[in-house]
């Protein structure tokens, strides 16, 4: 659990961000988050990123998890790849 002076063991840490320097001090923390993110996916291996995709694909195929009904999901993404291209 998160411990703060403020608030103690049982409360959550986001019930106290209040101030200006609160809430830039938690998005500069998961933007710090995000970047090790990314860092440890470009250092990650061609083989080790497949290895990721097919552990998802069987997963989706053994939980019965398809895309057959995804009510034009793809057309979706390509349109909105289309526009960000445009801009």
């Amino acid at each position: 659990m998160f411990f703060s002076k403020r608030c103690g063991w049982s409360e959550c840490y986001n019930t106290f961000m209040s101030t200006k320097a609160d809430l830039t001090f938690y998005r500069e923390r998961w933007k710090a988050v995000e970047e090790i993110e990314r860092l440890e996916l470009r250092r990650m291996s061609v083989e080790k990123h497949w290895q990721q995709i097919n552990t998802l694909a069987r997963f989706a195929m053994e939980n019965g998890l398809n895309r057959a009904d995804d009510d034009g999901e793809v057309e979706v993404f390509l349109r909105w790849a289309k526009l960000k291209g445009a801009g």
